[in-house]
């Protein structure tokens, strides 16, 4: 089996950037690097619409918390979905690599998922319960900048999740 997922995405103009997410299935761990290119990449982008892959789509619509790769596949096949965990990690690799879901690293250091709005945002996630609040973070954004621009980094992503327990827990 694979020790890691790899998605590779790029646009087809010269001095184009190319991002590679890298996924380490022991850990979990998600690594971006994006590089520029003087030379003209080309990459096919194989996003069939699968059987499978709607039954991914459909369980990430119906969840309102974060679930692992495992806890997704566990539900679809106790579902009657005949569906391979491999191809629910690389259908959440490939749902992440597009955007299309959040993806959150939990304290322990699995990767979770979780088809979220569409505005950048943060969370708050229970650790007893798993319970997720998207919230905003102007002054995290701001911060952000300042800290960016006075090191000269350019092109700045961040995420933020913030660990504890709900009212209800």
């Amino acid at each position: 089996p694979p020790t890691a997922w790899v998605s590779c995405t790029s646009t087809t103009a010269p001095h184009s950037l190319t991002t590679i997410t890298i996924i380490t299935k022991a850990t979990g761990r998600i690594r971006t690097n994006t590089t520029t290119h003087t030379d003209t990449v080309m990459t096919t982008d194989v996003r069939r619409t699968t059987r499978q892959r709607s039954a991914v789509q459909d369980a990430l619509e119906a969840m309102e918390e974060f679930r692992s790769a495992q806890e997704i596949h566990a539900e679809l096949v106790s579902q009657g979905t005949s569906i391979g965990l491999t191809t629910v990690y690389r259908t959440l690799q490939s749902l992440a690599a597009a955007d299309d879901v959040d993806v959150l690293i939990r304290e322990d250091g699995e990767a979770a998922y979780r088809k979220c709005g569409g505005a950048h945002h943060h969370h708050l996630v229970c650790r007893a319960c798993g319970r997720t609040v998207e919230v905003d973070g102007p002054t995290v954004e701001r911060w952000t900048a300042a800290v960016s621009a006075a090191h000269g980094f350019r092109e700045v992503s961040h995420t933020l999740e913030i660990f504890g327990r709900c009212p209800d827990c």
